[in-house]
């Protein structure tokens, strides 16, 4: 039965971008492909009984979709498409094609605010956790200066938040140098007072973490020590309320603190 079905299929196998998704969905409606199922590329063997149909991205089909669907859907609306595409969550592309096909099946319809289809609960629900891990990034993210002056963040957040806090960071640090770098994915965004670019690159973060490598300038080194004392001298002991502590900032987030170092 298994087999079967992977024969009907007709397999799209994309880049693991956005656009590269849309461009996808483009030639579905384009070819007419019967019983589409969209996968990554770097998904392909576990479909050892079906070939796949390599996508080529292509942003003028990918852009073409996003007008459609904007004007269908709205800002908000390709907003919470593009979340949920963020999320990584697995099979994320079926739970999309539904959502747009259904739309694209009624037009002059906001189908996204018929929650009682499952695919349209679901990512309303997803795209909630992810803004809400986007928000705790801004909020927790902290920089500390190399010695070649730029300013390093890492973070591992569970969705592929890095490309939604740019604006935020280069709104709030417009005068500055600064690198924010995923350590999941490996990649990262620089910003160099006047453009932001985004990188691959696979960062030795051992070496970052040995106190005994000196990456960071005699000033960054100084400051983290007086802010974790400023912050050890202000924390009345006796009024300490470590529920209400993980409430606002859960442990996972402590990594990126400084006050929660050890020096």
């Amino acid at each position: 039965m298994i087999t079967n079905y992977r024969y009907s299929m007709t397999l799209l196998s994309y880049d693991s971008t956005f656009e590269g998704f849309l461009t996808a969905i483009f030639e579905i409606y384009e070819f007419k492909y019967s019983s589409p199922k969209i996968i990554k590329a770097e998904n392909n063997q576990q479909y050892l009984f079906a070939s796949s149909i390599e996508i080529i991205t292509d942003n003028v089909k990918s852009d073409r979709v996003i007008k459609k669907l904007n004007s269908q859907l709205g800002a908000e609306g390709v907003r919470n498409l593009i979340y949920t595409f963020l999320s990584e969550k697995e099979n994320v592309e079926d739970l999309l094609f539904d959502v747009i096909n259904y739309s694209v099946e009624n037009p002059g319809v906001n189908v996204l605010k018929n929650y009682s289809r499952d695919s349209v609960l679901q990512i309303a629900q997803i795209t909630k956790s992810v803004g809400r891990e986007k928000h705790r990034m801004e909020a927790f993210i902290r920089f500390e200066q190399l010695k070649d002056g730029i300013y390093f963040a890492k973070i591992d957040p569970d969705f592929d938040v890095l490309t939604l806090i740019i604006r935020h960071f280069k709104n709030r640090y417009q005068d500055q140098k600064w690198l924010i770098y995923d350590l999941r994915r490996k990649y990262g965004v620089y910003y160099d007072l006047n453009d932001v670019e985004i990188v691959s690159m696979d960062l030795d973060i051992k070496s970052l973490n040995d106190k005994n490598n000196q990456v960071f300038s005699e000033t960054e080194l100084n400051y983290q020590k007086l802010w974790w004392e400023y912050f050890d001298h202000t924390n009345i002991k006796e009024r300490k309320n470590s529920k209400l502590h993980l409430q606002h900032v859960p442990k996972r987030y402590w990594k990126y603190l400084t006050e929660k170092k050890i020096f």
